[in-house]
């Protein structure tokens, strides 16, 4: 591999910004070491290092950039992951990206993580069971993951019969998340209503009429805002 981990967090504290990294230390309220590095910028980095890394090397790597645990380094990480197909098996980045969730403590890192990890779930659908699991853990961040990991399937037009029978097992979850007080948990309902209702208003009208009296009125609002 001609990318090692010291190798990669030398590119990403090339492209530093203090000025950035300060604010967005102050933005999302966190400890953590920022280099102040854009998306755009990681995304750039990380599309050199997958074609530069077999598989097995690109799993190491990212497990190796998660570990470092700069706010960038985690980004580059799930960056590594986000692929439609990974060929010839994505088993191992699966397994690394659910290894991964009891380490989330805010949205952002939490959101570029699951996107990888939603490609995986699109590609084996199955593994809805193991998402399941996450729905009743007592950590926040988790039960938040199993929402935006199924985002997918609030967007599509014409899910097939088992395209909508996981949606409909999402919106279960969403029921019982209802009547959770975190505002990040009725944040993830509504996000997730409010795209359904862009490909299914009725469902949502419906959902809705019966359950949403059990969400916060902002996450109400949000959920019917395309209504």
């Amino acid at each position: 591999m001609t990318v090692s981990l010291d190798k990669a967090i030398a590119a990403l504290e090339a492209l530093a910004n203090p000025e950035k990294a300060a604010e967005m230390a102050a933005y999302h309220k966190s400890s953590r070491r920022f280099f102040g590095v854009s998306v755009p910028q990681i995304d750039d980095l990380a599309d050199a290092w997958r074609a530069d890394c077999t598989l097995d090397e690109r799993l190491a790597l990212a497990t190796a950039l998660w570990a470092a645990d700069i706010h960038e380094t985690r980004v580059a990480a799930a960056k590594l992951l986000t692929q439609a197909r990974i060929r010839p098996d994505d088993e191992g980045a699966w397994q690394l990206l659910q290894s991964w969730v009891p380490d989330f403590d805010g949205w952002s890192l939490a959101d570029h993580a699951m996107i990888a990890a939603q490609k995986r779930l699109v590609w084996q659908p199955e593994r809805i069971e193991a998402v399941e699991g996450w729905t009743t853990s007592p950590h926040m961040w988790t039960r938040r993951a199993a929402m935006v990991i199924t985002l997918p399937y609030a967007k599509q037009n014409h899910p097939k019969p088992v395209e909508n029978a996981l949606r409909e097992r999402v919106l279960g979850w969403a029921v019982r998340y209802a009547a959770d007080p975190d505002w990040f948990i009725q944040k993830s309902v509504a996000w997730w209503l409010r795209d359904l209702s862009k490909h299914d208003k009725p469902r949502v009208e419906h959902w809705l009429a019966e359950h949403g009296d059990s969400l916060k009125p902002f996450a109400r609002k949000e959920a019917s805002r395309h209504f």
